[in-house]
């Protein structure tokens, strides 16, 4: 089932085409990766799907039906750019934005100090926004953020600022809300943390859709059949046994062993590149190398642009 889902949606700003009708579906109790480059039109989607704006065609869906500007409520909205008060009280600051969301004053308090306490950062209770760095500033909106435990949550760049330790904090707690039931919408230019924490994803480019579906079957989808062998012989007698039909695609030195990439061509199988290899050296090891995320990103993007000239820029 689909909490949230957008139909066909078109935003214009003058003379700029934002989003050419883009239509995403984020199925319930998932992380749903919402990419593209610098301008494709994502933070104009995120906009309006927290009504900070509004499409100029399309349709909105939550829990099945049509959105309600009552929804709004039942989102959590973590926005690139950061919004917390300068020179308020930390403390002062979070009790205020939990009450904006309608939450008890006990209710607030018992639970922002189990928030505070779990990341480390109830000394700062009684300090000005101003005196923490940016990662404690994050850490205090994130928290904001999820609070009164809304059904939908949307963070835009939510690591900015992070070293790599609280930034593997944040995406424990990210899991963790998906593994107790939020549904979450992922935004970010770090497609090392799509592959780690993402579903589905939908990938946006010159405004309009150029790539969706759960990550996995992506990977799978752009498959370049190359393989990786790791072996212990003469790399010579290797490469001359190799089929002629395909290529070696790089090679290294790993320490008894050596690697070979090869891009075996259509007609010539994983199974068969390893029998060739084995006839002639001792393996150690073969793998297919499935691409990543981040060279299938910059892949279909070129792509794109090769064929297509952007009509404006966001």
């Amino acid at each position: 089932m689909y909490l949230f889902a957008a139909r066909d949606i078109v935003k214009r700003y003058t003379d700029h085409l934002a989003l050419d009708r883009v239509s995403i579906n984020v199925p319930e109790a998932s992380i749903f990766g919402l990419l593209g480059p610098n301008g494709a039109g994502k933070t104009t989607l995120l906009r309006i799907i927290n009504q900070i704006t509004a499409p100029d065609e399309g349709e909105l869906f939550f829990n099945g039906r049509k959105f309600e500007p009552g929804d709004v409520s039942s989102i959590g909205y973590l926005p690139e750019e950061r919004g917390l008060y300068k020179k308020m009280k930390v403390g002062e600051q979070a009790l205020y934005l939990a009450r904006l969301r309608g939450m008890r004053r006990d209710e607030a308090m018992k639970k922002l100090k189990f928030w505070f306490n779990r990341f480390e950062i109830q000394g700062w209770w009684n300090k000005k926004v101003e005196e923490l760095s940016k990662g404690m500033q994050q850490k205090v909106q994130f928290v904001t953020t999820i609070l009164h435990q809304p059904r939908l949550l949307i963070f835009d760049e939510p690591f900015s600022g992070f070293d790599p330790i609280n930034t593997n904090l944040l995406k424990h707690e990210i899991l963790e809300l998906k593994k107790n039931g939020s549904t979450i919408i992922f935004s970010t230019h770090d497609m090392g943390s799509v592959e780690e924490l993402c579903d589905n994803i939908t990938l946006i480019n010159q405004s309009r859709t150029i790539l969706e579906g759960p990550v996995h079957e992506i990977k799978m989808s752009n498959r370049t059949n190359v393989f990786e062998v790791g072996f212990q012989g003469d790399p010579v007698r290797v490469k001359e046994k190799i089929d002629p039909t395909c290529e070696v695609a790089g090679q290294d030195v790993t320490g008894f062993d050596y690697r070979l990439k090869i891009r075996a061509s259509g007609e010539i199988t994983g199974n068969d590149l390893l029998k060739q290899v084995m006839s002639v050296a001792y393996v150690t090891s073969f793998s297919e190398v499935i691409p990543t995320m981040n060279e299938i990103f910059i892949r279909v993007v070129k792509a794109q642009n090769q064929t297509q000239k952007p009509e404006s820029h966001e």
